[in-house]
């Protein structure tokens, strides 16, 4: 897909250095410009900063990839996401086998979607024999989000107390419930050699510059533990004392922006300012309604509130070019409607990746933008 032409948006209101301002926004050759362009009419229209995804979807497994791979871009970007992650676990689970995660590199490398996609490794902290396969992984798609997660003792105690969902679990794994319950025991049996190999799991990321934390820390105590190798994320914690050893640290806490459309316990952690980040867990659609919930809820303004679906999430990806809406910045953005608050246009990189509405008829009355959307 090629770049948008030379244009400049105006007459919408623009979520720009913190602030709404009402001016016009340029772009061309993929990155947003000033001076004097053909001009497309948003009077009516928000225009704010690309949405950031820190924790997408899962998408199916390698029969299915390059088709699930073309829905998942045209899903998130029809929610205004123009930088996103895909969920693959890396674990003892038949779908989280290396070959599923090295089945999705090829396809993103193959692929190139114009939505920058880039997976999003769930590492089981025991899987201690599989440590070099995902460096290597790591090391032909830079760029990735790893979370080390630590379910173990969990599906040991399913085995007892949840003997059919645990043997369910191992039939998916091509198992019998007794050879899955002899792998996780010989798993666990070597924990001491557990912190020696996150660490080296660690470091090896930190040569890749790759982002890495770690999910669902139960207590202060995890998060502390898991800060001392370098794993700065804080994902999903499990409560308000997990999130706040992540803040004492200087931790990111990313939260579920369905949980704050729920108004469950991130509603309350965003109060008390132990949020930096929302991420979809896989519903595209939550990012921009829970920042329109917060604003609506009188918890934090709209400059604040879309800051943690774009320009939080981009400083944790390390993305300098994104996430914000400034001149020589990548052309990331998206036109909401200011009465709806549906988005109707994404721009990522400056290519056009969704057009709807009042907003698509107005860029197709630009000769220019018409001419593009004929080729």
């Amino acid at each position: 897909m090629t770049h948008l032409p030379p244009l400049r948006l105006t007459g919408a209101s623009i979520l720009r250095d913190g602030e709404m301002q009402s001016r016009s926004l340029a772009l061309a050759e993929g990155r947003l410009v000033t001076g004097p362009l053909p001009e497309v009419d948003l009077r009516g229209f928000y225009i704010l900063p690309g949405i950031v995804d820190l924790a997408g979807a899962r998408i199916p497994g390698p029969a299915a990839l390059a088709g699930a791979l073309r829905a998942a871009e045209q899903a998130v970007a029809a929610q205004g996401v123009t930088t996103g992650t895909l969920c693959q676990g890396w674990g003892w689970a038949a779908e989280d086998r290396p070959q599923a995660a090295e089945a999705l590199v090829a396809a993103l490398l193959e692929a190139r979607p114009t939505t920058d996609l880039r997976p999003l490794f769930r590492v089981e902290t025991h899987l201690l024999d599989s440590g070099a396969a995902l460096i290597a992984l790591a090391e032909r798609l830079p760029g990735s989000l790893v979370l080390f997660e630590d379910r173990l003792e969990a599906t040991l105690e399913r085995s007892l107390h949840d003997p059919v969902g645990f043997a369910a679990e191992a039939r998916r794994a091509g198992r019998s419930p007794q050879a899955h319950l002899a792998l996780l025991r010989t798993l666990a049996a070597r924990s001491r050699e557990v912190p020696r190999h996150l660490c080296r799991l660690a470091e090896a990321f930190d040569r890749l510059g790759l982002v890495y934390g770690s999910q669902g820390d139960a207590d202060g105590e995890t998060r502390e533990r898991y800060s001392m190798i370098g794993a700065r994320v804080a994902a999903f914690p499990a409560g308000r004392k997990a999130a706040a050893a992540a803040k004492a640290m200087m931790a990111p806490v990313l939260l579920s922006a369905a949980e704050v459309l729920a108004q469950g316990p991130a509603e309350d952690l965003i109060r008390q300012g132990l949020c930096d980040a929302l991420a979809s867990q896989g519903a595209p659609e939550t990012l921009a309604a829970a920042a329109w919930a917060l604003v609506e809820r009188g918890i934090l303004p709209l400059e604040k509130a879309w800051a943690l679906i774009s320009a939080l999430p981009a400083e944790i990806l390390r993305l300098p070019d994104r996430g914000k809406l400034r001149p020589g910045l990548r052309a990331d953005l998206v036109v909401v409607n200011a009465e709806s608050r549906t988005v109707e246009a994404t721009i990522a990189g400056g290519r056009l990746t969704f057009l709807a509405g009042e907003a698509g008829r107005r860029f197709l009355r630009q000769p220019k933008a018409l001419a593009f959307a004929a080729e």
